[in-house]
Order: structure tokens, then C-alpha cells, then sequence
């Protein structure tokens, strides 16, 4: 199936091209009524990155959704969580999501935390199969986007799922306004 410039199929029928937890988390996404399935597609690695991505396969910027990890800390505990924005926008780590976390203090977790924790590679972390534990905090536009693209796990390929289906993930809290204009 032809979606944009992606060739997708079933994300059932391709998890090679999905990271192990992503995988493993998938039977989880399949959902709502008269919601698609999720769908996966081979991306060239060196065009993983969203900007890159949207320009060569014709991905609209508000369809695809950035998955960021973010540490907040407070009184020497470190909580993680992610964050789903759309491509158009930017996590406001410093103000809502520090606040939805109870942090004194938040910043994107570090690229060896990130991928060590999420069991993903950096540039294809997914807020599919995170760590039970942790907040997906989904900004309302991702949540509303009738196919959104992000990452699968892995640099070689994208989900396409419902944005509702993000707002169903274990964990996951709609928030309007967690994204900022990218820019702003």
C-alpha cells in the first residue's frame, strides 16, 4: 500500500523491520473501530531524520510525529518519560512537561539513556513498547492525526498508526498544548 512516497504493508507481517520491543508491543496498537491496523515501511537509514524523511517521501510535516525522551528530576530521582509532538512542533520540555512530571528540573534524557532504556535506536525511538513505567505524554494534534508516521525502533523503517492509537498506548496521557511551534 502506497502511503505518501512510503511502500507499507501490515506491521504484522514485516517485524524485521521493527525494533524488538516495538514488536513485541504491536498487538497493543491494533484497535479502535474502523481504525487502520499499523502499518510499516523500509526507509533509507540516512533519511530517518524528520525533516529528511518528510522532504524525500512526501510524509506532510503535521503527519509525522516526534517521540523524545525526556528526564525530569527532583530531589535526586530521575523520572522518565516520553513525549509524542508533532513534526510542526516542539516538546515544551520546560514548562508543561516538567510540570506533568513533578520535576524541579527537565531536559532530554541522554542518547546512551535513551537507547539503553528503550531498547531502540537513537533517531527511531517510537513511544510503542517504552517501558511500562513511564509516562507517553501525546500532544492532542498527534493524537488527532488520522495516519501519523513515527519511528519504529529502528533508523530502517516508520510505523504509520492512528494518532488515536497513540493515545491508547499503556501510559500514554493526552495533553493539548505539549507541543510549542518548532521555532517559537
Amino acid at each position: 500500500m502506497r502511503v505518501w512516497g512510503l511502500d507499507a504493508v501490515p506491521a504484522g507481517e514485516r517485524p524485521d523491520l521493527l525494533a524488538p520491543p516495538v514488536a513485541a508491543a504491536l498487538e497493543g496498537l491494533k484497535g479502535g473501530e474502523g481504525e487502520q491496523a499499523p502499518l510499516v515501511a523500509p526507509i533509507d537509514p540516512e533519511l530517518a531524520d524528520t525533516a529528511a524523511c518528510c522532504e524525500h517521501y512526501g510524509v506532510p510535516p503535521e503527519a509525522s510525529a516526534n517521540c523524545v525522551v525526556v528526564a525530569g528530576r527532583r530531589a535526586g530521582e530521575v523520572r522518565m518519560a516520553a513525549c509524542v509532538v508533532p513534526a510542526t512542533a516542539r516538546a515544551d520540555v520546560n514548562g508543561a512537561v516538567r510540570r506533568l512530571l513533578g520535576a524541579r528540573k527537565a531536559s532530554f534524557a541522554r542518547q546512551e539513556d535513551a537507547v539503553e532504556a528503550t531498547g531502540m535506536a537513537y533517531g527511531g525511538i517510537t513511544p510503542v513498547g517504552l517501558p511500562a513505567a513511564w509516562p507517553v505524554l501525546v500532544d492532542a494534534a498527534a493524537a488527532a492525526c488520522p495516519r501519523a508516521v513515527v519511528g519504529s525502533g529502528l533508523r530502517t523503517s516508520k510505523l504509520i498508526v492512528p494518532g488515536t492509537a497513540l493515545a491508547r498506548l499503556p501510559g500514554a496521557q493526552v495533553v493539548e498544548g505539549l507541543g510549542v511551534p518548532a521555532g517559537g
